[in-house]
């Protein structure tokens, strides 16, 4: 019944927006953050919670812990679209997508082939210097013979260009966010817990009758929403699409 209502729904819309979190890479085998299995309860070999890890005053204080944590937990280079990255794909294709809104920094959604793609945390793709600001790019990181990379043209730490804790979003993104989801007419979100601000507060932009939540766990967002379907986010999308 639900998979039938999403078609429709669908099927109505020409301006959908898909605002996707952790879970959307969950069948591409890499943790989310809040769910049993997550990066959260995991038990970590660190002194520190992955959250003040992944701070933006650790990174400074603590970098090559930081490096450590990042490149043994937050990098999955071998990582694949999944069946709903996919969906997404053909969606875009139909003319019914118009863009993707994700806090994901795996970069899967573009290696799908989704052209438009909103970044809200950044990608592990793209790294700069944190004084001249040249480019490196993921394996630059991952091949670097010292646990902290430096720079080849200044000797200066490489950031990866991820949004830490402690860190605002980027102005830009974050407008183009805000633009897409106002003027949607059906908004999908899938994939997040729905907590984490201000990217959670996006959200509330819509303004539209099609907002579907699909997630596993209930959201804060459940009684606001058009529809409401607790499963897997591949499996869904594939068969919509399917069904299309």
């Amino acid at each position: 019944m639900s998979i039938q209502a999403l078609v429709e729904m669908i099927r109505e819309s020409d301006n959908i927006v898909f605002f996707g979190g952790a879970g959307t890479s969950t069948e591409s085998n890499i943790p989310d953050f809040r769910s049993e299995e997550g990066l959260y309860q995991a038990k970590q070999k660190y002194k520190y919670s992955p959250e003040t890890m992944l701070s933006h005053t650790f990174f400074k204080r603590n970098t090559e812990e930081f490096y450590r944590f990042y490149k043994e937990s937050m990098i999955y280079k071998n990582a694949m679209p999944n069946d709903g990255h996919k969906a997404l794909v053909d969606l875009e294709k139909l003319g019914k997508l118009k863009a993707v809104i994700t806090q994901n920094i795996d970069g899967l959604h573009q290696l799908a082939g989704n052209k438009e793609v909103l970044e809200l945390h950044g990608s592990i793709h793209r790294n700069y210097c944190t004084k001249c600001k040249e480019f490196y790019d993921l394996n630059s990181i991952l091949n670097s013979k010292e646990v902290i990379p430096t720079c080849k043209k200044c000797g200066s730490i490489i950031k990866p260009d991820v949004t830490l804790y402690e860190e605002a979003l980027k102005n830009e993104i974050l407008s183009k966010a805000v633009n897409y989801i106002s003027e949607a007419d059906m908004l999908i979100v899938a994939g997040t817990s729905l907590v984490v601000y201000p990217a959670a507060g996006l959200i509330n932009y819509y303004k539209g009758n099609k907002l579907v939540l699909i997630n596993k766990q209930v959201t804060p967002y459940d009684s606001k929403a058009n529809l409401v379907i607790n499963d897997s986010i591949g499996k869904i999308l594939k068969n919509v699409v399917l069904t299309l």
